[in-house]
């Protein structure tokens, strides 16, 4: 039986690696949080007496490889044909454990940040074996999303005094771009600030009105993870096509006023 031209026997195989690379995903969630090493013989001690497997990282990267494998499909001429399967399928769980770390401690790591970047750095030269001006387009990638991202950094500390937004989210953007090239950085870009923009008034609401909390602050590397795992998937220019045409009908609606 197949799925998109893919055997079924590959969605099985590849639902048990997300199943296998989520619950590593959940024992270096709380490695990252209290600085100490991933591989570590403490893993295979903490399984063999019971170790609580998170089931939210499991399946949820099970599902997510299983849509990469369903989009993508796997090519049999080579590794090199199935570089932008293989590229997020190492990406998710880095992706998945942002979103966790700086939701919860208010920071990128950087040595998450330097693995991301390492990875996209190989990945990147991969692309360059058989299409340099592809691997142009990655490296240009790193640059603009990180320039993007350095440049409203430097205006929140001009404007208020302070940083709009951490450098640990300058480096992930910077690095991220890697594996994006930079058309699709400049939509994760746009993206990110349009989902944060609305969670952020939800949360804000939640803190302010209904828990009579004063934190304000609210960490933009989430919103970053998850609108690259949105671009994963969505088709390019089709997020900035539709952006224009939300501002085309916003513009449209206030001018009637």
């Amino acid at each position: 039986m197949y799925f998109n031209n893919v055997h079924i026997l590959n969605y099985v195989i590849i639902a048990i690696l997300g199943l296998i690379v989520g619950k590593f995903t959940a024992w270096c969630n709380i490695r990252f949080c209290d600085n100490k090493k991933i591989f570590s013989k403490e893993f295979f001690k903490e399984n063999k007496k019971g170790l609580k497997s998170n089931y939210i990282f499991m399946l949820l990267t099970a599902f997510i490889y299983i849509s990469l494998l369903y989009k993508f499909g796997i090519e049999k001429k080579g590794i090199l044909n199935n570089l932008n399967l293989i590229k997020y399928v190492i990406l998710i769980p880095m992706l998945l454990l942002t979103i966790c770390i700086d939701a919860k401690h208010r920071i990128i790591p950087n040595r998450l940040n330097l693995t991301i970047f390492e990875i996209g750095l190989i990945i990147t030269f991969l692309y360059g074996i058989t299409n340099v001006n592809l691997a142009k387009d990655y490296i240009l990638g790193m640059v603009v999303g990180g320039g993007i991202f350095a440049v409203i950094t430097l205006l929140g500390i001009v404007i208020s005094g302070k940083e709009a937004m951490g450098l640990g989210d300058v480096k992930f953007v910077s690095a991220i771009g890697l594996f994006y090239g930079v058309s699709s950085i400049a939509e994760i870009s746009l993206l990110s600030f349009f989902i944060a923009a609305i969670f952020s008034i939800v949360i804000l609401f939640v803190r302010i009105v209904i828990l009579k909390s004063k934190d304000e602050y609210i960490p933009f590397g989430p919103f970053i993870a998850i609108s690259a795992i949105i671009c994963m998937f969505i088709p390019t220019n089709l997020i900035f096509d539709n952006f224009l045409l939300f501002c085309k009908i916003i513009s449209e609606k206030l001018m009637l006023f």
